[in-house]
């Protein structure tokens, strides 16, 4: 185990720098920062992908940021050398450019000094191909990383990696920031009785109409409010409000004025289970009343009757909604935030990663936050 100083952490990545097109901007800037404050320091590498939006560049002065032109790899080549020598290089899934090529070209920094790891941040939808695809050049690679850690899966996860030749595999979840998620005033332009906040997907929408537009359908009354990119030519019910995209700024006012928030998992992650979003933790440290798809192991995060409701179905959750009542919704959503923060912030989640990777002498544990 390494002692005293700090870790020198290289992570390539899909973009630490904007929250825009990359959805795990979220989680990266939750555990990276928490890494740094426990002495730790991090130069993020990230491709020069367009679509990003000016104005919501994600401020990290608490990580080296490298971006790189993609048109060829000379520019990556140089920041692998820099790299080297890193006592952790992480290689990210879904960096968005040369990803393949990235996949193996990391594992020639590995030595007796650096270790590198792996970091599955879409593990149920990874294995699907993995196992699906024999020929695919990272099934290969995956005995060669000194561990595989993913952003979430549970033991299904865990065990498919290890068949695969994992050397580790170890799930780190998603959890809250209490500096970026927490409760403000409301305001009436969120005011509903519903809110879904999250972009259009594949392997989202079908979820998303059984269990939000369902639940609108059911209750024709009540106004539902729709949030997040794509959803414009997506037919729905007259009652629900879409507002489009809504910057990260206002998340929490959207969800602290919502009298109920609808979390709904991919589908991926809902076959595999154990796959909390970091929507979940992000509402759930706003102070929202959540109603989230049942999906298993929900209850190692927030136990259901609680600190949320759980539901099968739209028909389930359109019953939340109209059953809840206002003293209901106000405890479920102070017993949400106070789990979060006992036992699911990003403080949590970095002692267990500087653990993972074989280090000894931090600042002490999490701080306890309060509210």
């Amino acid at each position: 185990m390494r002692r005293g100083h700090g870790l020198r952490i290289a992570f390539f990545g899909a973009s630490l720098a904007s929250a825009w097109w990359n959805g795990a901007a979220m989680y990266y800037c939750g555990i990276l920062r928490a890494l740094h404050a426990r002495g730790h320091r991090i130069t993020f590498y990230e491709p020069d992908l367009a679509g990003r939006r000016p104005g919501e560049q994600v401020p990290a002065p608490w990580a080296r940021v490298v971006v790189y032109p993609v048109e060829d790899t000379s520019a990556l080549e140089r920041c692998l050398e820099e790299a080297r020598g890193a006592d952790v290089v992480v290689k990210a899934s879904a960096v968005g450019a040369h990803d393949a090529w990235l996949d193996a070209r990391v594992l020639e920094l590995r030595s007796g000094r650096t270790q590198v790891v792996y970091w599955d941040l879409d593990a149920p939808v990874t294995l699907e191909r993995l196992l699906g695809e024999p020929e695919a050049p990272l099934r290969a690679l995956v005995p060669r990383y000194d561990r595989i850690l993913t952003q979430g899966g549970g033991d299904r996860v865990v065990l498919a990696y290890r068949d695969l030749g994992a050397r580790d595999c170890v799930p780190v979840y998603g959890a809250v920031d209490p500096d970026v998620h927490f409760p403000v005033s409301p305001e009436p332009r969120f005011d509903c009785a519903l809110a879904f906040l999250d972009d259009r997907l594949p392997d989202l929408e079908r979820r998303v109409e059984s269990f939000f537009l369902r639940a609108a359908n059911l209750l024709p009354d009540m106004p539902f409010l729709l949030g997040g990119e794509g959803w414009e030519d997506r037919p729905r019910p007259a009652n629900v409000r879409y507002v489009g995209h809504v910057a990260p700024g206002e998340h929490n006012v959207m969800r602290g004025t919502a009298r109920t928030v609808l979390d709904v998992s991919r589908e991926g992650m809902a076959r595999f289970g154990y796959s909390p979003a970091s929507h979940l933790f992000a509402a759930a440290g706003a102070g929202a009343c959540l109603i989230t798809d049942g999906w298993e192991g929900i209850e190692l995060f927030l136990e259901p009757g609680r600190e949320c409701m759980a539901a099968r179905d739209g028909l389930e959750v359109a019953e939340a909604v109209v059953c809840l009542t206002d003293a209901g919704v106000r405890e479920l959503g102070q017993a949400a935030r106070r789990r979060v923060l006992a036992e699911h912030t990003y403080a949590h989640r970095a002692v267990q990663v500087e653990a993972l990777l074989g280090h000894v002498g931090g600042p002490g544990g999490p701080r306890e936050h309060r509210g």
